[in-house]
């Protein structure tokens, strides 16, 4: 189980997310937060912390946000530190 950040991060970018994961898999982006697919252990803490509900597990994303789950991927190939 992979969570993955949605629109609602976008401009905001509360760190709350980043201060609980306990595997550091959250990472900024350009314009928002993004999670590592393949570090990320589905512990789900991000998720309880997001103050704008931005974060959803891949499989309950919400249809309109789809487009994410890549942009997850995209991201964490691009931005996070090796």
């Amino acid at each position: 189980m992979v969570y993955v950040i949605c629109e609602p991060c976008i401009g905001n970018k509360d760190q709350s997310c980043t201060e609980v994961c306990p595997v550091e898999c959250i990472y900024e982006g350009p314009d928002q937060f993004f999670i590592h697919p393949d570090r990320c252990i589905g512990c789900s803490a991000c998720a309880a912390v997001c103050p704008v509900e931005a974060i959803y597990d891949e499989d309950e994303v919400p249809e309109q946000w789809k487009s994410y789950i890549q942009k997850n991927r995209e991201y964490a190939e691009k931005y996070a530190p090796d």
